[in-house]
């Protein structure tokens, strides 16, 4: 394996999946590990692309066969990175993301040693609230269970090598890519 891992968390709704978006568009040599996940999937979501998407009882089969990286129940649902897909992208590519969850980053964190850890944060709780009602695509129980989780995992952004708050998407995401590049130019 020859490629840098970079585990990417954060809250809900701060924006991760738009800055790896631009990531991926700004840095050829980069690649998405893409999650496995038992969560039903969202307007534009598709298998393979977004997720991985399976049944329970298929994740918990992988799960008993040590097939996971990392995984963890967040939500109410299964979420985890498959070994495979993390090491066959680290011999191809220059960098891997990994787009996971606080708990999910901190078990990838002691199997990768050299993994690079960057918490992407709001500017504020407040902020993170409006920006979950501004997704609309929780229902209120869950939502209160986001707003919840995102309050503990704001906690962990210390135990990251890198902590951005994407107050301005633009700002953020070029601070982002000068993260990246000094680890793999």
């Amino acid at each position: 394996m020859s490629g840098v891992l970079f585990v990417i968390s954060g809250p809900s709704g701060v924006g991760k999946g738009t800055l790896v978006k631009i990531l991926i568009e700004k840095i050829p040599s980069l690649a998405l590990s893409i999650s496995a996940t038992t969560r039903k999937p969202r307007i534009g979501d598709a298998d393979g692309v977004t997720y991985f998407f399976m049944t329970k009882e298929d994740f918990e089969q992988k799960i008993s066969q040590g097939a996971f990286l990392e995984y963890a129940n967040v939500h109410g649902n299964y979420y985890g990175t498959l070994q495979s897909t993390v090491d066959d992208l680290l011999d191809e590519y220059a960098g891997v993301i990994l787009e996971i969850d606080v708990q999910g980053g901190h078990l990838a964190k002691l199997h990768y040693k050299d993994a690079v850890t960057i918490f992407i944060d709001a500017p504020s709780e407040e902020e993170i609230k409006n920006r979950l009602i501004g997704r609309g695509s929780d229902v209120e129980e869950n939502f209160e269970l986001r707003l919840a989780n995102a309050q503990k995992e704001r906690e962990s952004a210390k135990d990251y090598d890198f902590h951005l708050i994407n107050d301005d998407l633009n700002e953020c995401a070029n601070n982002l890519i000068k993260v990246i590049k000094s680890y793999i130019q």
